[in-house]
């Protein structure tokens, strides 16, 4: 009976209905947007804090037992995730396969022209700084190249988008709390006659409240799968051009159960939210 008076408020007033959906939608559409666009920048960060960022160039008079004593020292401070010694024949090779369609550039080039190296990965980007220092200290050191630009950018934009993201979302949360109190209450004030009715028979307080509240919960869950169903299909159909602008780094397919798992908390938030914005709107009107 509750669900059929909720359905039945629903359908009589569809303008309503629509406005409560779409401020919902939109709220959900962002929430899920912004948690695609910062786990997709986590998953970057974290492919570069694999890769070698940092590149120590030796002088070429040094000897190994000098690199070995410092590629010990620079794993004994615990910021290193691995550290990887290229020798000059491997520099060689490395640069007769990135160079091999062009003869005269493979000429020019021998072994003793290259230097040896060490390449080197954080456990954390911001490790890199301490790491770059020891280095930069050591006499054997010829040369570092050290993408601190990149790292800082990319941390720095990950934080911004961040605070940006939950900014926006209470920001929307709250204008979609006001909204849907407003148009529970605009029901309600429009039902005073049958609910008067209700209470002359007999009907409780909160029989008469349910069929509000559940309003505002359908309300929640359709812009929940409205908002999460537009954000995912964007994603998936702007899939190839993103893989190919981020090649190399692995983003996509972005797994199922993360999605699900998203849904799940996503539809979790908008009963909570669509209950509470209903109990607040049957509070003040339904005293």
């Amino acid at each position: 009976m509750i669900f059929k008076t909720t359905w039945k408020n629903i359908r009589r007033s569809p303008y309503q209905a629509f406005a409560a959906i779409l401020i919902m939608t939109l709220t959900f559409l962002v929430v899920s947007f912004f948690t695609f666009v910062l786990i997709g920048s986590s998953k970057v960060i974290n492919y570069f804090e694999s890769k070698p960022t940092l590149t120590a160039f030796f002088r070429n008079e040094v000897k190994q037992e000098d690199i070995n004593s410092l590629e010990n020292n620079i794993k004994k401070t615990g910021k290193v995730a691995t550290v990887k010694f290229v020798s000059k024949q491997e520099a060689l090779k490395i640069y007769r396969q990135q160079n091999k369609n062009d003869p005269l550039l493979l000429d020019l080039v021998t072994e003793d022209i290259l230097p040896a190296s060490l390449e080197i990965s954080a456990i954390k980007i911001e490790d890199l700084s301490t790491i770059h220092a020891a280095l930069k200290s050591s006499p054997i050191v010829s040369e570092i190249i050290y993408q601190k630009d990149v790292v800082s950018a990319l941390t720095s934009w990950t934080n911004a988008l961040r605070k940006i993201g939950i900014g926006l979302i209470i920001v929307l949360a709250l204008v979609s709390i006001f909204i849907m109190v407003t148009i529970i209450g605009i029901k309600i004030s429009q039902k005073k006659e049958d609910i008067e009715i209700m209470r002359l028979i007999g009907a409780s307080g909160w029989y008469i409240r349910w069929p509000f509240v559940w309003e505002g919960i359908f309300y929640g869950i359709a812009g929940a799968v409205l908002g999460f169903g537009i954000a995912t299909s964007s994603i998936w159909y702007a899939t190839p051009f993103l893989s190919s602008f981020l090649k190399g780094i692995p983003i996509f397919p972005i797994s199922l159960i993360f999605l699900l798992q998203l849904l799940a908390v996503e539809l979790a938030i908008a009963i909570i939210l669509g209950a509470f914005s209903s109990f607040l709107s049957v509070l003040r009107y339904l005293k």
